[in-house]
């Protein structure tokens, strides 16, 4: 595995860290509609805090374009400070006089939240004189934000080369995570992969054929597999044009000796909406009138077949449209067989991806597996084999 410092390599005591978070939460009615990612990154800021840092919080929250009042951090800083079990200053902005004003103000063991980074379009630029006016603020760097590791902006990558730098608990969790599950598994290694579009997906399915023993597929993306073998799938959500390149997904797993698993049954409908009518039939039997919808009972035990074979699962994507009542039984019942393993030691999950986490919640399993991650796009681009610029900056030379 990539070599990175942690907060075990720093000595934070007397010193302003500066913590790259991600406190791009769900907002409503101007309060925080779901504190996850802020209860995440607490452990760090309070350990920090704990150990004599001045701790200074940066951000970003959604896309604004300028400063918009709306997209501030203000009203994370309550939240904030519940979860670290201090109070937390609020800087009005991320750079310049106020934000010096508020940082100087700190004494040891004191925390303070910057206001959204991206109220300065220089941040997305990785602007090199942005970057040092956020040096300017402090005399260490951590990043705890495995979830924008993946941007090459100024707070993730240029900062990380300004001053001496450090994963926080949140990230070196991710990456160990991840190592675990694909850089130094124990074999067998299983892939579990849904979601609508092969499209979306293409890069994701061509790197885990090379690393893992085996590849189940589910959601409407197997469809357009299914296709491609010559299954009449209705009028399921299937990208007939992508044929040419399902077929080139099999070849590379033969090639590698990689087992693809495809749904043997389904759960269709005739419209998609809640509570219709449904029925389960095998997969070479979809009614032209129907669509596909959910993965089938026969479909669940098959790969409950393979989990109980496996040591390690990495699963992105849920395996059919599970917002919509009844179609989220297949990934619910899958999810209840993973928890299951990983509770009793025999199986190392990580899953990841916003569905995938909104899916296991739903399943009431989200605290079950090994490691689930909030990260989004930077987990998928993780499974994809790139290189994330905010992970690469952290790396000891």
């Amino acid at each position: 595995m990539t070599k990175f410092r942690t907060l075990d390599q720093i000595d934070p005591k007397d010193k302003t860290t500066l913590v790259r978070v991600d406190l791009n939460v769900p907002m409503k009615d101007g309060k925080v509609a779901d504190a996850t990612r802020i209860e995440r990154v607490a452990p760090t800021l309070r350990e920090l805090a704990e150990r004599g840092a001045r701790v200074v919080a940066m951000s970003h929250l959604g896309r604004p374009k300028g400063r918009e009042p709306g997209l501030s951090l203000a009203p994370l800083v309550a939240p904030l400070a519940r979860a670290v079990g201090r109070p937390v200053a609020f800087a009005l902005d991320c750079v310049g006089a106020e934000a010096e004003r508020v940082v100087r103000a700190l004494r040891p063991g004191e925390v303070a939240l910057l206001e959204n980074l991206r109220f300065h379009p220089e941040e997305e630029k990785n602007d090199p004189a942005f970057a040092r006016q956020l040096a300017a603020l402090g005399d260490l760097y951590v990043n705890d934000a495995f979830s924008a590791a993946h941007r090459a902006h100024a707070s993730t990558e240029g900062l990380a080369h300004l001053l001496p730098a450090a994963a926080g608990r949140l990230m070196q969790a991710e990456l160990e995570a991840l190592s675990a599950a694909l850089e130094t598994p124990k074999r067998p290694v299983m892939g579990l992969v849904g979601g609508a579009k092969v499209s979306t997906k293409l890069d994701l399915l061509n790197f885990l054929v090379r690393k893992v023993d085996l590849l189940a597929i589910g959601g409407a993306m197997a469809n357009t597999l299914l296709a491609a073998k010559g299954v009449a799938v209705g009028k399921s959500l299937c990208e007939h044009e992508m044929a040419g390149t399902a077929r080139g997904i099999f070849e590379s797993a033969k090639a590698a000796g990689c087992e693809l698993v495809l749904p043997v049954d389904a759960v269709v409908a005739r419209e998609f909406k809640a509570d219709v009518p449904t029925e389960t039939v095998a997969i070479d039997r979809v009614p032209g009138d129907t669509m596909i919808l959910d993965i089938g009972p026969a479909t669940v035990e098959a790969i409950a077949a393979r989990l109980a074979q496996v040591k390690t699962l990495v699963w992105n994507g849920p395996l059919g449209a599970f917002e919509t009542r009844p179609f989220a039984r297949g990934t619910s019942e899958v999810a209840r067989r993973v928890a299951a393993l990983t509770r009793a030691g025999r199986l190392l999950s990580v899953a990841g991806g916003g569905d995938t986490v909104a899916a296991l919640a739903a399943a009431g399993v989200g605290e079950s597996l090994s490691y689930v991650s909030t990260a989004g796009g930077a987990f998928l681009e993780w499974l994809e084999g790139r290189e994330l610029p905010g992970v690469a900056a952290l790396e000891t030379r």
